[in-house]
């Protein structure tokens, strides 16, 4: 996992509804893999031809990876469009840049970002 796990539950315990006050950056809504809950997740989204790429900042072990991969879709909030997404799947650092446009920010080096997901837009 590139970030520490603590930091993670910190950032969705307190920076995530933060941002979600904010209402400012795309917000991806998932199902809980146990308990069927919606769950609301701001994170960068990054349109590609097919649909989005998200980066990982803390692995394919976060949860709401985990519930999407489980459900196999999830619902992505963008400005005042709206996307529902299928076909989730990790992609590797090189499958994902060879998609993103050269305008993307990467993360940075020293977090040893590895894993990407990628979801298509649904028809």
């Amino acid at each position: 996992m590139p970030m520490p796990k603590w930091f993670g539950q910190v950032n969705k315990r307190i920076f995530n509804k933060l941002e979600l006050k904010r209402g400012v950056r795309p917000v991806l809504t998932h199902v809980g893999r146990s308990s069927g809950k919606k769950f609301e997740t701001p994170l960068d989204a990054h349109r590609v031809e097919d649909g989005f790429i998200f980066i990982l900042m803390y692995g394919s072990g976060s949860d709401w990876v985990k519930n999407v991969l489980a459900a196999g879709t999830a619902h992505l909030r963008v400005d005042d469009a709206e996307f529902d997404l299928d076909s989730p799947r990790v992609v590797t650092k090189d499958v994902a840049w060879q998609q993103l446009g050269p305008t993307t920010k990467a993360p940075p080096d020293f977090l040893k970002v590895t894993e990407y997901l990628q979801m298509n837009i649904s028809p």
